[in-house]
């Protein structure tokens, strides 16, 4: 088994847990695992059915895509001398240089798989930690959520854990004060010292990239941004009509992802990625939907988007918004998107610009639908509901004009929604 890649420009991984032990039988597809990615937490299956043996990365730990993690044994195999090597990877943060072997040691036995420490616990059968400090009670919890709470202090015995059977999980800590003081910090100028009532927190795996790659975008994509304002009354009028058939409730975003899959068809200059001496234009419309999650920045992917209706759309927005909250989606379901929608409509924003998502070429960022007074065609002043949305463009692959003329065809769709009802 190997690192797989699971996300559009994924370099490395993370494994946040085992959900199988070295020496368990596995089933071909199989969940055994949870793997951060810089898109989402995503299921790690089996590729083989077998057992499950020479766990090389422990959780907690990072290592380069196609690196091996474990293997898969059928029946009467074993794992080859010298398994694991330099390929084993203990938790970032704690990782050492492995120390010399003698070579009568590398010829008679392989080398052991890199191993978390954790002093303040020790390990029943079943995998559950069980903690020897302060309380005999026995705490469910990944590696990955010791280490954490060793580091800040955390008595884990009074955390509700959200992972399986009530499995502390590292999210569940990081909205959790230290209770024990940290090793003391170096002296820093007087301006900088902390005050009273100020607290600090480790950022989980998914805001760490979320930084990451956000800071990428925009150091090394240069953005251009073009906002107009949309006439949304008729689309509020086919949604009082939808919510009186009992039809099922389509939401504004539902609008704005169909009007943009159509104009992306429209306009493939829009849907296209920068490849450093070349441009590809994408011949599908998959739509990255942009979800906050405690963890960090997440952006599911609506494919074929061009070729659904409304109601197709909301019903996959939803669920894809729903998995993302509990950390369910599939390789599939976060990769591959050729343009993505940040929605802002629900926070009450005037207006707002999104951050490229890369290797995407653009995204549309959604304001706030206003009432506000607006100058009719016969002069008047009349009441109406407006929406700004803003497109941000990788200037590279798509030019001024070409993104001025691109988020008005997204306007004059959504000005029309019965275009969208096919």
């Amino acid at each position: 088994m190997i690192m797989p890649k699971m996300g559009d420009g994924m370099e490395e991984g993370t494994l946040l847990e085992w959900l199988k032990k070295d020496g368990d039988a596995v089933k071909s597809g199989e969940v055994i695992g949870t793997i951060q990615t810089d898109k989402a937490t995503l299921e790690l299956e089996a590729p083989g059915s077998g057992t499950l043996k020479g766990i090389l990365l422990e959780a907690g730990g990072t290592v380069p895509v196609g690196k091996p993690i474990a293997a898969i044994l059928k029946s009467g195999e074993s794992l080859p001398d010298g398994w694991g090597g330099a390929s084993a990877s203990a938790p970032a943060a704690e990782a050492k240089s492995p120390e010399p072997t003698p070579p009568a040691a590398q010829e008679s036995a392989p080398q052991e798989p890199a191993k978390a420490e954790f002093s303040e616990t020790t390990t029943n059968g079943n995998g559950n930690g069980q903690q020897t400090a302060d309380t005999s009670e026995r705490v469910k919890a990944s590696p990955l959520a010791r280490k954490i709470a060793k580091e800040k202090g955390i008595d884990l015995s009074g955390i509700k854990g959200s992972g399986p059977g009530g499995r502390i999980v590292e999210k569940d800590l990081t909205q959790v004060p230290r209770s024990a003081p940290a090793a003391a910090p170096a002296p820093v100028p007087a301006a900088t010292k902390p005050a009273a009532g100020d607290r600090e927190f480790s950022l989980p795996r998914l805001r760490q990239i979320t930084a990451k790659r956000t800071t990428e975008s925009k150091q090394q994509v240069p953005h251009f941004y073009v906002t107009v304002e949309v006439n949304v009354e008729r689309i509020s009028h086919l949604r009082e009509l939808f919510a009186a058939e009992n039809s099922g409730k389509v939401s504004i975003n539902d609008f704005v992802v169909k009007a943009c899959a159509l104009a992306l068809r429209d306009m493939p200059d829009v849907n296209a990625s920068f490849k450093g001496t070349s441009v590809t234009q994408f011949g599908a419309v998959h739509i990255g939907i942009a979800a906050a999650v405690p963890e960090g920045l997440t952006v599911p992917v609506i494919r074929n988007a061009d070729s659904l209706s409304l109601r197709q759309i909301s019903a996959a927005s939803k669920s894809l918004v729903q998995k993302a909250k509990d950390n369910k989606l599939a390789m599939d379901e976060v990769t591959g998107s050729t343009f993505s929608i940040s929605n802002m409509g629900m926070l009450d924003v005037d207006n707002f610009i999104a951050i490229i998502n890369q290797p995407n070429a653009a995204i549309l960022a959604i304001a706030s639908v206003r009432r506000k007074a607006v100058v009719a065609e016969d002069g008047s002043i009349v009441a109406g509901e407006r929406m700004n949305i803003t497109g941000s463009f990788d200037h590279r692959v798509v030019d001024g004009a070409i993104g001025a003329k691109f988020v008005n065809v997204v306007k004059d769709y959504l000005q029309n929604p019965t275009k969208l009802l096919s």
